[in-house]
């Protein structure tokens, strides 16, 4: 399976800007620029991305690893900080808000650990990764 996103930008770093699309269309021509990145002008960055990316890869391993248990989630809500200093990504701080009937909070802990560890955006980043959770 491959998937594409991709990114048109025009000028220079602090006056140009840009814009990033989806193969899937969700993001048409979403606009970025180095206040978007760098400052909170209105649009999207990469690092956003990344985290996005990174909570729906969790929750969605999170809820394999659970289904393999025998466990159904109601609902996993999970947000990812990412960190990014002297140009590189160094942390994502995954935080999430789970709802699993009937599981015990060891075995949560060793699902959430182990779907921190695999999901696929995990082995990729080359940063630190850490996990916060809740579980209800």
């Amino acid at each position: 399976m491959k998937r594409k996103g991709s990114a048109v930008w025009k000028g220079s770093l602090k006056e140009g800007s840009g814009t990033v699309s989806t193969e899937s269309g969700v993001l048409n021509q979403t606009q970025y620029s180095f206040k978007t990145r760098f400052e909170n002008g209105k649009g999207t960055n990469p690092e956003e991305l990344i985290g996005a990316a990174h909570s729906g890869c969790f929750s969605m391993q999170l809820s394999a690893f659970l289904t393999e248990e025998g466990y159904t989630p109601d609902k996993l809500e999970t947000t990812s900080e990412i960190t990014f200093e002297d140009g590189t990504v160094k942390k994502s701080h995954l935080v999430l808000k789970a709802s699993v009937p009937e599981i015990d909070e060891d075995k949560f802990a060793q699902l959430a650990k182990k779907a921190k560890e695999n999901c696929p955006i995990s082995k990729l980043l080359k940063a630190e990764i850490s996990l916060d959770y809740e579980l209800n």
